[in-house]
């Protein structure tokens, strides 16, 4: 009886270590989370900045200013980093929390053009910047938020299925796009993030910067946390949040950190090379 014994103590006693490793994760990658959150700069309009700094250009000319104070975010970036967050909260209301197809084949070439768009132009105002070649037209910010915005819920067609994916046991799949009306509901609140923006009305200013230096955390933060689910070989066994908390603020953690480094060698680069961005 006792070797027949010997199976189930085996298994509650790994239960129990993975448990622990689970709360010993947790834990570290919470107190990573606080210490990084607390490094200087302190005042979160200029941490929102040193956030945006690391996956932004910042140029003043292709930025938009409100209260007299730049965006965390260029004026295209901040198109997609907050039409991204606006799409994910329209997806949310739309009930596609959980939605883990991407949109079907019958969206591919709006969604296609979006992109080509963003590109278009984004092409056209490097060249138009560098002086490198004849430009179609000319540059404006409006532009440039705008087609952002049309990147950012493509963004969010495209992170909502592979965040589920990555976390969640296979399931009956739910496209995260099923009617164009759908659609329609992603481009009014890509129009939301361009008329608030564009308006350059005072008391947006500390909503639309601190949404965009979230975003840009969010965003990096579920790249780094299906990575962590993968090595863990955890992707696609996660349960409950409670056991999704671990991953999650390990990810958020190296997101973080990742930021930071990105910012510091960005900060050595420009001084060494006189870069005006």
């Amino acid at each position: 009886m006792q070797s027949l014994d010997r199976p189930a103590e085996y298994t509650s006693a790994g239960t129990a270590r993975s448990r622990w490793r689970r709360a010993w994760l947790t834990g570290v990658a919470l107190a990573a989370v606080l210490i990084l959150l607390l490094a200087p700069p302190h005042a979160l309009l200029d941490k929102a900045d040193r956030y945006a700094y690391a996956v932004c250009h910042r140029l003043p000319d292709h930025s938009i200013f409100v209260a007299g104070r730049q965006l965390p975010l260029c004026a295209r970036c901040s198109g997609a980093f907050l039409g991204a967050l606006a799409g994910l909260i329209a997806l949310l209301a739309l009930g596609r929390g959980r939605a883990n197809r991407f949109p079907p084949r019958r969206f591919l070439p709006v969604l296609g053009l979006f992109m080509a768009v963003w590109a278009a132009d984004g092409v056209n105002s490097y060249m138009a910047f560098l002086g490198v070649g004849p430009h179609l037209y000319e540059p404006h910010n409006l532009l440039r938020l705008t087609t952002g915005a049309l990147e950012g819920i493509v963004i969010a067609t495209l992170v909502v299925p592979m965040f589920n994916l990555s976390l969640w046991p296979p399931a009956e799949g739910q496209p995260v796009v099923q009617r164009w009306r759908d659609l329609g509901w992603l481009l009014v609140a890509a129009a939301v993030v361009v008329v608030a923006v564009s308006s350059e009305w005072p008391p947006l200013l500390y909503p639309l910067a601190l949404a965009s230096g979230l975003m840009v955390v969010l965003l990096i933060s579920l790249l780094c946390s299906v990575c962590v689910l993968i090595v863990l070989r955890r992707d696609g066994q996660i349960t409950g949040w409670r056991e999704a908390a671990g991953p999650l603020l390990t990810g958020l953690a190296l997101g973080l950190a990742g930021l930071a480094v990105i910012g510091l060698a960005r900060d050595a680069i420009t001084a060494a090379l006189h870069l005006p961005f």
